[in-house]
């Protein structure tokens, strides 16, 4: 397993966590069984939105000894008061909720409160009026609470919250479907969407993602927006070469679906190249680097997806990213304009022009 440190508080979080969507389909002893596998195979980061109350107590169970080991989201408006999960802004009703969440998990305290699945302006001031988020932030103020995450859909909605300055952690959906806008959830443009990773990174604000597979659709041609399928192990590699990404969240309905997730840590880099979206994304990803490096070996040695999004967040204002950017060992200006790059990358992007530019800018 491998591991990012959240810029806020330092946590070695995995790059493979859980989300728990799905997973109520197997039964209670087949939900522990795959969580306690999931820990000993590294996965420390559990999403809580559940579809249903049942897979509770079994996380409870099976974290108990580890929990010190583990992180849980914990979302301030999923209501599990039916059995099946309901979205609400009620105060009392939350507060209850959040209880039983905590009774079943066997914990008295939450890794990551989040404001739950916020796509609205007149949503958030819900939120707002009724007092959730300043419960959430009086949480963390005692300790019970140890960081504010927020889930969304919305780029715009993602920024106000963003304005606050009191996010740790953000879940947002990422993958090649929503952020070239196709989809339900596809809001926002392309540059929208890249803007906002970008902030999450200058402001060291994680972002765990949801819906990496767009809800199954990339994963079968007949239902793909592109009309052509996506692996699970290139959606996972296109979620976490994204700027802010410190985890992907793939729900499972047990065992089997974990053990051919955690495939991906050994995957061959043919299996995780996703470089095949340039083919069919929308024309206005032309010219814009993704990260994919579907453009190495590079002669010179230069690590250029990289270069690219140390660039990227630079001009967006995040002055960690010179400091990487300066300890690499062979930067821009190493190019030596051969134009290998500029024929293998499917977005069309100029390279070699690209390199010229970056060793000004740092410069």
């Amino acid at each position: 397993m491998e591991y990012r440190k959240l810029p806020h508080g330092g946590e070695p979080i995995s790059i493979l966590g859980l989300g728990t969507s799905s997973i109520q389909e197997a039964g209670e002893k087949e939900i522990e069984e795959t969580i306690s596998y999931a820990v000993e195979q590294g996965i420390n980061y559990f999403d809580m939105a559940s579809a249903e109350a049942k897979p509770f107590p079994a996380y409870g169970r099976a974290l108990a000894g580890v929990r010190d080991q583990v992180y849980f989201q914990i979302h301030f408006g999923a209501d599990y008061t039916s059995g099946t999960y309901g979205w609400t802004t009620d105060p009392d009703t939350i507060k209850r909720s959040v209880d039983w969440q905590l009774s079943a998990l066997k914990t008295d305290y939450i890794d990551f409160g989040f404001i739950h699945c916020i796509d609205e302006i007149s949503d958030l001031q819900k939120m707002q009026k009724s007092g959730v988020i300043e419960t959430i932030l009086r949480l963390k103020q005692e300790g019970i609470v140890r960081h504010v995450g927020l889930s969304s859909h919305t780029p715009e909605l993602a920024g106000n919250v963003l304005d606050m300055g009191i996010l740790d952690m953000m879940m947002f959906s990422v993958n090649p479907a929503y952020d070239y806008q196709k989809g339900d959830y596809g809001i926002g443009t392309v540059d929208d969407r890249m803007e906002l990773y970008r902030r999450c990174e200058k402001e060291g604000v994680g972002i765990s993602v949801m819906k990496a597979f767009g809800g199954g659709q990339l994963l079968d041609e007949r239902t793909s927006p592109f009309k052509k399928a996506l692996t699970e192990y290139q959606c996972i590699q296109y979620a976490l070469d994204k700027p802010g990404v410190v985890t992907v969240l793939p729900g499972i309905r047990g065992k089997k679906d974990l053990e051919r997730i955690l495939g991906f840590l050994t995957a061959s880099p043919e299996e995780t190249d996703y470089s095949v979206i340039g083919t069919f994304a929308p024309h206005d990803a032309e010219g814009t680097c993704v990260y994919c490096n579907h453009c190495a070996p590079c002669p010179a040695g230069l690590n250029i997806g990289l270069i690219n999004k140390y660039y990227d967040l630079s001009r967006a204002g995040d002055s960690l990213a010179v400091d990487h950017y300066r300890k690499l060992e062979v930067k821009a200006d190493s190019c030596i304009q051969c134009g290998h790059c500029n024929h293998r990358c499917p977005f069309h992007v100029d390279q070699v022009s690209r390199m010229k530019e970056i060793k000004e800018w740092f410069e």
